[in-house]
């Protein structure tokens, strides 16, 4: 377990450490223009102190090309991650984020700034003068967060298996503490969820289905830690929720038997419903196409609804501010048992949206691979 942990040390330090050559700490250069050396007014400088809630939601739940940790006293404490971009020349460029970040450019590409298209995103000038957008693979904060999510679900899986592996001789002893839970927790979801749901070829199905299960759990929860190496919001991303959907599909419509793609393309129904106009194929290549987007939207929308929740109870006690003492002080303790009570609900929707989401990828699974009519005569007889 320890040259397992080492080694994951070791990977995870190759993958940041081209990103932190310029620095762990990029800090922002201010720029101040004479004229607006001194405030004006004591009305300027409250409207500058408010707080932009709606714009700190969102720069949470988004992606970005640092991973941000705090700010004080106006520079901004941050781990720059690696930028990989192709300009319209055909050229690499390989960059850190520091060299972008807070308005600055680097080899004629910068990040586009609010109100700009592409918002958010490394964008270039070409030779034409107009600002494109260049095909851009960095290691973002959400990618950074999938592969340090992903290490810790091998790191604790093969921490498990180690444990078995060396008690191999020994049958009788029961884990305890962290395994136990692991094994509690593979033991129920392969049991009451898995197994009743493909069926008797469940086996060949697990090991997918519980890594999916397993993955989205670890980055529901990393998702719900303030700061790195959690807060990258990767299940709240659809672009990984798709990426999810698209696996379980995959393996739904690729090893689903030739009764499943029958009872899609020749269902059992009338055959003016078949012939000349496919009406029934249709629909049911419609619902091929629909589960996959159930999937990714359903995980999607509740991560990112949950962390927007928290984020917003969460500013009350900032905004509460301007409105007195005693306001703020009922709406500061209102707001840290809010807070509290729907971090702890978090958890339990972590959970519950691993739970959802192996279980509707299990039943879909499950009704890939029917079984024939005659084989389930068959059965009944020998009954």
């Amino acid at each position: 377990m320890k040259q397992l942990v080492r080694h994951t040390i070791m990977l995870l330090a190759v993958l940041l450490s081209g990103a932190l050559w310029d620095g762990v700490w990029a800090q922002e250069e201010v720029q101040i223009e004479p004229e607006e050396a001194v405030v004006e007014s004591e009305e300027a400088e409250v409207e500058a102190e408010k707080l932009d809630v709606v714009g700190l939601i969102f720069d949470h739940i988004s992606d970005a090309y640092s991973w941000h940790i705090a700010t004080y006293k106006g520079h901004h404490i941050e781990i720059p991650l690696l930028c990989i971009v192709r300009s319209q020349e055909g050229d690499w460029h390989l960059f850190s984020s520091s060299k972008v970040s807070h308005g600055h450019s680097h080899e004629g590409f910068y990040i586009a700034p609010e109100g700009e298209k592409w918002e958010g995103k490394l964008v270039a000038r070409g030779v034409d003068g107009e600002v494109y957008r260049p095909l851009d693979l960095s290691l973002t904060k959400n990618a950074a967060g999938v592969l340090i999510n992903s290490l810790l679900v091998v790191a604790v899986i093969l921490g498990v298996a180690g444990w078995y592996r060396r008690r191999k001789y020994n049958i009788y002893e029961v884990p305890r503490g962290f395994v136990g839970a692991v094994e509690m927790l593979i033991m129920s979801i392969e049991d009451e969820v898995i197994r009743p749901a493909v069926g008797k070829e469940y086996k060949r199905y697990s090991p997918y289905l519980l890594t999916a299960f397993f993955f989205i759990f670890v980055n529901n929860l990393m998702g719900l830690v303030p700061t790195f190496p959690g807060g990258a919001n990767t299940t709240g991303n659809i672009a990984v929720t798709l990426i999810l959907a698209l696996a379980t599909m995959f393996t739904v419509n690729v090893f689903g038997n030739k009764e499943y793609w029958k009872e899609i393309l020749w269902p059992k129904v009338p055959v003016w419903m078949k012939f000349p106009i496919p009406l029934m194929p249709i629909i049911e290549l419609f619902g091929v196409i629909s589960k996959p987007f159930a999937l990714t939207i359903r995980l999607f929308a509740n991560t990112m609804a949950g962390h927007m929740v928290i984020l917003a109870l969460t500013s009350l006690v900032f905004v509460s501010v301007s409105m007195g003492t005693t306001m703020n002080i009922v709406m500061t303790i209102f707001s840290v048992l809010l807070t509290v009570f729907m971090l702890v609900l978090e958890i339990l929707v972590a959970y519950i949206q691993a739970y959802v989401f192996t279980m509707l990828s299990s039943v879909f699974v499950g009704l890939s691979r029917p079984e024939h009519h005659e084989a389930k005569r068959e059965k009944t007889k020998h009954k």
